[in-house]
């Protein structure tokens, strides 16, 4: 049990006694609103029932109160009533109840006996102790629930007194502020590279369903920054494709609902547009839910909770990225983009679905485009701008290539083609399990080289091939090879781009 004893005084469980009879009856029904499932739930005869079972995110929780005392069980019931009241979300209410659940009945009553004038004074003492932190929220709790009945010389005035006790300090963004929340810039490009090529597949219906599932879920966190309990709440109704009459593509629109709001008043939909060039993945999505003849309020992605949205998310992107991540680095890593990108407070809190402005100022403080102000600023701008510039340049010289190993020079013939000093791998070809040339372009390993002309003829060869393809009848939509043979001349037209760019 926790131990909260402070001080000597009335055996605490005589004033917890006390205290408990004090409060009215529980009512026969607890109702609590399930936003996940998109209804009402029910707790019925909550003053006999030993367990509380409790659905939130599609999952069920159980609050058990068998190894509390009865005064105890009685004092967290009406603790657990109280936070849903306030329009706290049921599973962040069963986490504090969850923590008062194994304190001692008579340290309780010790700390809550004291009043109003000995509350500051006890405070200080548990602060001092090494405990949950949502062991405090729950006793924080009990001293509301006390004012709203005026019980102990407690009452409303006080509630403001309550708030200001400290809690123990939590960084929320420290990974933010280390770095450790973010994705690197080559992971960014081959998550990119693989919505990119799903949109294709897509639009070309060369997909399973669970692929398609996965990549909509991974593009709703890449491009929106959205939590796995926002993609896995969205329904086939959430979903809006509209064919553009003037022109030959379709805009997608997304309706996500904002979540972990300190009231549900703060909440409103968040309206969200689909990339132009990913917009086959949801309409996919949207088309098969439709031949199929689903509800539109059914789950667009299947997901029966937030944690199964969450590990499918994670799972997809191990494949994709080096190291561990998850949809919580992306939700950081849109967030930073959007502010290296210039946007405003108020913009940003748009866009990460927050109702306080203030709430992620923590990205400006870590944003290398806000660092790069300063600098300029400060007149010392030259040294920030040559890391970013060594950061930034991956294309090497023909003096590079050649005193690269001999493993990591690429080199080949696709498709019949020979193809070499493109330029370099930095783990080399002989370790990489795809096909030379072909899936270099776009690779966060490849080095182009500095020189547009060579590109430029790796360019017109491919061309040459689709060609081949197309006349001898074996340019099928759903080819892999043909696929794979379009992804990569777009990836070697941005090299080319970036190179003429950069001479111009």
């Amino acid at each position: 049990m926790t131990n909260l004893r402070t001080h000597h005084q009335l055996p605490g469980g005589r004033a917890l006694r006390d205290i408990v009879s004090q409060l009215p009856p529980l009512p026969s029904v607890v109702r609590y609103y399930d936003n996940y499932a998109d209804q009402q739930r029910s707790i019925r005869d909550p003053s006999s029932t030993k367990r509380f079972s409790v659905r939130a995110n599609g999952l069920v929780s159980t609050l058990s109160f068998d190894s509390a005392s009865e005064h105890l069980a009685f004092l967290l019931k009406h603790a657990f009533i109280y936070l849903l009241a306030e329009d706290l979300a049921a599973r962040t209410a069963s986490s504090y109840i969850q923590a008062g659940i194994r304190l001692d009945a008579s340290d309780v009553g010790n700390f809550l006996g004291g009043g109003p004038t000995k509350v500051q004074s006890h405070w200080v003492t548990l602060s001092s102790r090494a405990l949950q932190r949502d062991v405090y929220l729950c006793l924080k709790t009990f001293l509301r629930v006390l004012c709203k009945y005026r019980i102990g010389g407690w009452n409303e005035s006080y509630l403001g007194m309550i708030s200001a006790l400290p809690l123990p300090f939590l960084d929320k963004y420290s990974s933010v502020r280390s770095g450790n929340a973010f994705i690197s810039a080559n992971d960014e490009a081959a998550v990119v590279r693989f919505l990119n090529e799903t949109a294709l597949r897509s639009a070309k219906a060369s997909i399973d369903d669970d692929d398609l599932r996965d990549a909509a879920m991974l593009l709703c966190c890449y491009q929106f920054g959205m939590r796995p309990i926002q993609i896995a709440m969205l329904t086939l109704r959430d979903i809006r494709v509209r064919n553009d009459p003037l022109e030959d593509f379709r805009t997608v629109h997304l309706t996500f609902h904002m979540v972990k709001q300190r009231t549900a008043t703060a909440t409103r939909p968040l309206q969200r547009r689909v990339k132009r060039e990913w917009t086959p993945i949801l309409a996919q999505v949207n088309l098969r839910a439709r031949a199929s003849n689903q509800d539109m309020g059914a789950k667009a992605f299947g997901m029966k909770s937030t944690t199964e949205a969450s590990l499918r998310i994670a799972s997809l992107l191990s494949s994709l990225v080096e190291g561990r991540a998850s949809a919580v680095h992306l939700r950081h890593t849109a967030a930073q983009r959007l502010v290296d990108a210039g946007a405003s407070h108020e913009e940003l809190a748009e866009f990460l679905g927050h109702s306080d402005t203030t709430t992620a100022l923590v990205y400006y403080e870590t944003s290398a485009n806000q660092a790069e102000r300063v600098n300029k600023a400060l007149g010392i701008s030259e040294i920030y701008q040559r890391v970013a510039r060594i950061a930034h340049d991956r294309f090497i010289g023909h003096e590079e290539l050649a005193q690269l190993k001999e493993s990591q020079q690429i080199g080949g013939a696709p498709h019949g083609v020979p193809i070499a000093g493109i330029g370099g791998c930095t783990s080399g070809q002989a370790a990489c399990p795809y096909n030379p040339i072909l899936s270099c372009y776009g690779c966060r390993k490849f080095m182009p080289i500095h020189d547009v002309q060579m590109h430029s003829k790796v360019l017109s060869d491919f061309r040459g091939v689709a060609r081949f393809f197309h006349d001898s009848s074996r340019g099928d939509a759903a080819s892999p090879a043909y696929l794979q043979l379009e992804r990569t001349i777009a990836e070697v037209q941005a090299v080319v781009a970036e190179l003429e760019g950069s001479q111009s």
